[in-house]
């Protein structure tokens, strides 16, 4: 019967170096003795290091949790022995350098008294969240390569279905046989984590990849398969067919490609150790505490494969197969290719130490010394990965770090092969090593650059915009403000063309003058205190000391004469209080009104509200207009254009109040301004009042009410008629508004008519001409007016232009009404 052997591919390149596998293969697994004293690093994975959960002087039980992963790459450590937690800190690493690593060290009882553990012999039943906690938490990483943490490893999210699981039994380097006697003597176990894999992964294949030179582990997997399906696939021995992508292009004949990984061709490679574990692990509930290493050289009396305790120290181990210290020349951990030379024999064994190599001076001699490259091309026949070695070689020593990446440095697996064949003896693996730390340092150092100007960036746009925002709300609350008390001053002047007009009972100019400069202090010492507040420097707390002396003493000064000169009230009119008291109820119910008026969709109560409103406003105007005809007339009719300039005063000052009052958070600028309109339109109201009182009432009014409103709603399409002109609206909306005005105009005037209110009486008064001075004064107060509502159309303007182009006009108008009087 003809044997079909399965279909296996070649890689480029590859070596035959000496196997001298026979030193230590031809004993069973022996189980080392029980240390002492264990030294387990926080870190014998990729990834982060586990934090500890134990104390001092603690005792632990074989298999306790004493450090727990702290990340998603990451894996928890478990005592190997029971005994007690004697110390936490640095302590000898396995690794060239020398350099010390965090460790719990554990000094054993003796007992080796296990904890209570979980065995799931019936796993089948179990969920793949399950699986993979409970071997995730066994803090099982890659046993035969970089220590990669397998429970990772098995969860990943590839682009495509996993369809192909391929274990790695190959153990290529020489030396190394501890995969092959673990294959040889724990087949069941091994076959047992290839079905708990297979359960979580579900791969249409698994493929077993085995040389030709370990045939006891062979004729053990196929006789173990026999009832499986998996394939079992021998290949000639070449180094380095064990490198995980190499074994893939052997097994499969797809290669990796540059850059990626098998899960992004749809492979999952696993060491056949670690498959091992993971039985452990599900099926007995053990964590990883111990693995099988390969202990060999001719400096050791006894080479074998050992199951040893993490955390035992290399020298015990030796002593253990009879290291004979006088012949001892190098000792490596890992194969004589990949592995490192440790700088002593303190340093303790990790999960990732498959190989223990004492070597004799004759074993392995010194390499000479590295000569030039006479560019042979070597070097590049035997890399498994189709690189360029030698040009690989002069950029590193050149340091272009781009050139190495454009030339696939990372593809490189350091096998050690180009170095192996190197006529000059070149260790060209070292430069490798050397310049793929220095890429990842500057590669880290970049990003912690980029991070850290991104953020700063986006912290400078951040404060920049606040800046922006904060300057703008300042300048609108400073211009609000300053057209408010510029018109509060420039209202009770007397007009251009020389006609004197009755001023309203209120302050005099001299308290108007000290009330707009306390205003004023008190807006610039706001100012200053919020650039305090920003930039703290000696400089600005003395000038805002300075503001705040200035506002006290121009607050005193207003006090001071507010007492001395206090404003005269105006004669009450006929019952005045009731009449006061109508006008606040009817607007406050225009305040409700208007407010349920702004709902865009109102329901069914707000509707019933708005009606109701509506009626009790009609009513209240109703008995305004009554108290108003029943008001006693004053002996001497009051000038009727002064009640006119009354009536579109008060309008105004309901305009501008109403727009502050739709405010929904006002800041304290706002509230001032607030206030104050409230107060001016109290004043005018009651200089309104006085006036109306004053007035002769008409012989039979007739729809007075209708005549009031067509009054005010003049007076209001004015006011927005002279605000968008002011704000520069387009042509179409002010040809709308002077239509709407003009539409006013005849209202009113239909309104007087069906008053029967007497025809205004025809004035006619004789112009004098005006001297120079009085001409050039009332020239300086129109110019002064002009600049300043330049300056407050201008949003770029600065306070203190708008601060002297103020005090230009209050100067301008004071020396004006000295002349005339």
């Amino acid at each position: 019967m003809t044997v079909i052997q399965p279909l296996v591919w070649d890689i480029p390149g590859g070596i035959h170096p000496p196997e001298r596998k026979e030193l230590s293969n031809r004993t069973p697994i022996q189980p080392a003795p029980l240390p002492k004293r264990l030294v387990l690093p926080l870190n014998q994975h990729i990834g982060a290091a586990a934090e500890p959960v134990v104390s001092l002087g603690q005792r632990v039980l074989k298999g306790q949790l004493i450090a727990a992963a702290s990340g998603f790459v990451s894996v928890p450590l478990h005592a190997p022995t029971s005994g007690t937690v004697s110390f936490i800190g640095p302590q000898p690493y396995p690794h060239v350098s020398g350099m010390l690593a965090p460790a719990i060290v554990i000094d054993s009882d003796g007992l080796d008294q296990w904890c209570p553990l979980t065995p799931c012999p019936d796993y089948r039943h179990l969920d793949n969240s399950s699986l993979l906690e409970m071997i995730r938490q066994a803090g099982i990483s890659g046993l035969g390569g970089a220590g990669f943490p397998t429970a990772v490893k098995l969860n990943a999210r590839p682009t495509q279905k996993i369809h192909t699981l391929v274990i790695n039994g190959t153990e290529c380097e020489p030396y190394i046989t501890a995969d092959d006697l673990l294959m040889r003597e724990r087949t069941l176990q091994l076959i047992s984590g290839i079905d708990i894999i297979a359960q979580l992964i579900q791969p249409d294949q698994v493929l077993i990849g085995v040389e030709d030179n370990k045939p006891e582990a062979i004729a053990a997997l196929r006789a173990a398969l026999s009832e499986r399906s998996y394939q079992l696939r021998v290949f000639p021995t070449k180094y380095p067919s064990g490198g995980e992508k190499q074994l893939i292009q052997i097994l499969t004949g797809v290669e990796v490609p540059s850059g990626g990984l098998p899960a992004d061709i749809g492979i999952l490679c696993q060491n056949v150790g670690t498959c091992k574990a993971i039985h452990d692990a599900v099926v007995l509930g053990q964590p990883l505490i111990s693995r099988i290493t390969t202990l060999t050289g001719e400096a050791l009396a006894r080479p074998m494969n050992v199951e040893v305790l993490l955390g035992t120290p290399v020298g015990e181990l030796l002593e253990f197969a009879g290291l004979d210290r006088s012949k001892l020349n190098r000792l490596i951990m890992g194969g004589p290719m990949m592995g490192f030379t440790l700088p002593d024999v303190d340093v303790p064994l990790v999960k990732t130490t498959n190989c223990l190599l004492a070597a004799t001076s004759t074993e392995l001699p010194a390499p000479p010394p590295a000569l030039p490259c006479i560019r042979c091309g070597e070097c590049a026949e035997v890399c498994p990965a189709s690189l360029l070695p030698q040009q690989l070689h002069f950029f590193a020593i050149g340091q272009e770090h781009e050139q190495l990446k454009a030339h696939n440095l990372f593809d490189c697996i350091e096998c050690g092969a180009c170095a192996y064949v190197c006529p000059s003896s070149i260790p060209l693996v070292q430069y490798y090593r050397a310049a793929k730390g220095e890429i990842r340092d500057l590669e880290q150092k970049q990003l912690k650059a980029e991070q850290s100007k991104q953020r700063f960036e986006l912290r400078q746009e951040r404060l920049r915009r606040a800046d922006e925002q904060k300057e703008a709300e300042r300048k609108a609350r400073a211009e609000k403000a300053a057209r408010a008390k510029a018109a509060q001053a420039t209202a009770p002047a007397g007009t251009d063309d020389g006609v004197h007009t009755t001023k309203p009972a209120g302050l005099s100019d001299e308290l108007k003058k000290l009330k707009i400069e306390a205003s004023m202090a008190q807006v610039a010492l706001k100012k200053a205190e919020k650039q305090l507040a920003t930039h703290a420097t000696p400089e600005m707390q003395t000038q805002v000391d300075q503001l705040r002396r200035a506002a006290t003493t121009a607050q005193q000064a207003l006090d001071n004469a507010m007492v001395a000169s206090p404003p005269a009230a105006a004669a009450p009119a006929a019952d005045d209080g009731a009449l006061k008291k109508a006008k606040i109820d009817a607007a406050m119910l225009r305040a409700q009104l208007r407010k349920l008026e702004k709902l865009e969709a109102p329901d069914d109560d707000q509707l019933a509200e708005l009606a109701r409103l509506r009626q009790q406003l009609e009513e209240a105007e109703q008995a305004l207009s009554s108290l108003h005809s029943q008001a006693a007339p004053p002996a001497q009719p009051v000038d009727d254009g002064a009640l006119k300039k009354a009536k579109i005063d008060a309008a105004m000052l309901r305009a501008q109040l109403r727009k502050l009052e739709k405010l929904e958070a006002p800041d304290d600028d706002q509230l001032a301004e607030l206030a104050r309109l409230r107060q001016q339109l109290e004043e005018a109201e009651q200089a309104l009042s006085s006036l109306h009182s004053q007035a002769a009432p008409p012989i039979q009014p007739v729809d007075d009410g209708a005549l009031k409103k067509a009054k005010i709603e003049l007076a209001m399409k004015r006011a927005e008629l002279k605000k968008a002109e002011k704000a520069g609206s387009d042509d179409v909306e002010l040809g709308n508004l002077r239509d709407a005005l003009a539409q006013a105009e005849q209202t009113l005037h239909a309104a007087e008519a069906t008053a029967s209110k007497p025809a205004p009486t025809l004035l006619r008064t004789d112009k004098q001409p005006i001297d120079e001075t009085t001409r050039a004064l009332k020239t300086e107060v129109a110019f002064a007016r002009a600049d300043l509502r330049k300056l407050e159309r201008d949003e770029s303007s600065a306070a203190d232009a708008l601060m002297s182009a103020r005090q230009r006009l209050v100067e301008a108008e004071q020396k004006l009404q000295e002349h005339a009087g």
